[in-house]
């Protein structure tokens, strides 16, 4: 069974409704409150509204619900024509077969054509809600401008202008008539009912123009206030970083003006920092290809290394505690900087670095100054550079992954949770990854045998918390040592 999609640019039932109402007003008005129809009897008055507007509606129903003005919904252009041509021959045929005056003609034209201009402004500002609607549940919305520029302010000044000349207009002619036909029955001003008369059809159109004018502008508000929340929403996720977000355009206007140039200003961004990120990994890539050719270790130890901390990260995130901190962001820049948490070996003299069996004492102090080497060398960087967050997140990486969580660790003996997330991280993954992987100075341990030993070092080696990430996502660990084995394990 299909899904049924709504027509936004025409809604039938509220057209009807519109319609019935403005018959109902121009019926009531020519019945019950202009003094100068009583020659019409109330049946004979609500027959012709009856008939006019039944032409109306079908007219619009049938031969015009497709039309061009319909379907770029400029629906107050639409109906206001269709109730001018249509009050056409009503004049006329007051005016021939009642012997309507002048005024009263124009009345009937004026009037319906305000009626028309006033359903079609209601029907387009509900058409325009109602596509706003369709957009957010189907979740495809417009980032392009389209069609012709058009004024918001322009049209906010017309509808209220044309509200100001349409009440003075009303009134002025409603004051002229009945003044004329006051004079012309001077027994209504003797007895009182005159003035009750004229009183009342001031009132009524009052009334019938504030109803109209007060629904147009709640619409119209309304409709403002949507545009505004969505793209307030919009670059509330810009500001949390998501630069992929794009403002929705509703209309050519100026407000849809503004989220185009926004647009391109996010598009412009986006291309910049997409050239930055692309500058930043080069630099990663580089330097961590720096340290790997002097070092024994693997260009597949940092990849395993770096994809072990970011299902860490991920998996504590889920977490209360961790929720706010690793942040989508935050885990890609603990990611993207992991290859470098041994930039400092690069520091470390080759009879120490490459020495294939067991250090000394003194060689062993020397090895634990890479950690410092490479945050000095990152630092010196941030000062040339300037501070970014990559640059803070690898200098901590670089200088606490071999820090233990009890304080034993080297090269500041940090402990508990002043050793950053990062280098907590860090150290897990780095152990996992020596333990696992064949050394000329030991063999490769199974990942049982492995997780035996860190689970030793839970709560002394390493935070308890990350050990209990580390068992929620040891599949993940296994999987990651296949995918990314040393060439010569494959061997």
């Amino acid at each position: 069974m299909g899904s049924h999609t709504i027509n936004t640019h025409y809604n039938a039932s509220l057209t009807l409704k519109l319609y019935i109402i403005a018959g109902i007003i121009f019926g009531l008005y020519g019945s019950r409150v202009c003094p100068f129809l009583e020659s019409l009897s109330a049946l004979e008055i609500f027959t012709h509204v009856s008939i006019i507007f039944s032409i109306l509606f079908l007219t619009r129903h049938f031969l015009l619900k497709n039309h061009t003005l319909v379907k770029e919904t400029r629906l107050a252009k639409l109906d206001s024509g269709l109730f001018l041509i249509a009050s056409l021959p009503v004049a006329l045929y007051y005016n021939f077969s009642y012997s309507f005056p002048l005024d009263s003609n124009l009345k009937v034209l004026f009037g319906m054509t305000l009626f028309g201009f006033f359903t079609g402004t209601i029907l387009q500002l509900s058409s325009k809600l109602l596509q706003m609607d369709e957009m957010d549940k189907s979740g495809k919305f417009d980032f392009n401008l389209v069609g012709q520029r058009s004024s918001l302010v322009k049209q906010m000044i017309w509808i209220v202008v044309l509200l100001l000349i349409t009440l003075s207009f009303m009134l002025t002619m409603v004051a002229v008539k009945d003044v004329f036909w006051l004079e012309q029955n001077p027994g209504r001003v003797l007895d009182g009912s005159g003035k009750i008369s004229v009183i009342k059809e001031f009132v009524f159109l009052s009334a019938v123009l504030a109803g109209y004018a007060i629904s147009i502008m709640l619409l119209w508000s309304k409709l403002i206030k949507r545009i505004l929340l969505s793209q307030e929403h919009s670059l509330q996720q810009v500001t949390q970083g998501n630069i992929d977000v794009r403002l929705p355009i509703f209309s050519h206007d100026e407000l849809g003006s503004m989220a185009s140039l926004t647009n391109s200003m996010l598009d412009s961004l986006q291309t910049a920092q997409s050239e930055v990120k692309t500058t930043r990994d080069v630099a990663i890539v580089s330097l961590s290809a720096l340290a790997e050719s002097r070092d024994n270790e693997t260009g597949a130890h940092i990849i395993r290394t770096q994809e072990y901390v970011k299902v860490l990260a991920e998996h504590l995130s889920l977490t209360d505690k961790y929720a706010s901190f690793l942040t989508t962001n935050y885990i890609e820049l603990l990611y993207k900087s992991a290859p470098l948490h041994d930039v400092g070996k690069v520091g470390i003299p080759d009879n120490v670095l490459l020495k294939p069996g067991k250090l000394t004492d003194d060689e062993f102090e020397i090895m634990k100054t890479h950690p410092q080497i490479g945050a000095e060398a990152l630092s010196t960087a941030e000062k040339q550079l300037g501070s970014s967050s990559f640059l803070r997140v690898a200098k901590e990486i670089s200088l606490t992954h071999h820090e233990k969580w009890n304080g034993s660790g080297y090269p500041n003996q940090l402990a508990g949770e002043d050793i950053p997330l990062s280098g907590r991280l860090m150290a897990l993954a780095d152990v996992y990854d020596a333990l696992i992987s064949k050394r000329v100075y030991k063999p490769a341990f199974s990942h049982d045998k492995a997780k035996s030993i860190i689970l030793e070092g839970d709560g002394t080696h390493f935070d308890p918390e990350v050990v209990k990430a580390f068992l929620a996502v040891e599949d993940q660990f296994v999987r990651i040592a296949a995918v990314y084995k040393d060439a010569k394990d494959m061997e």
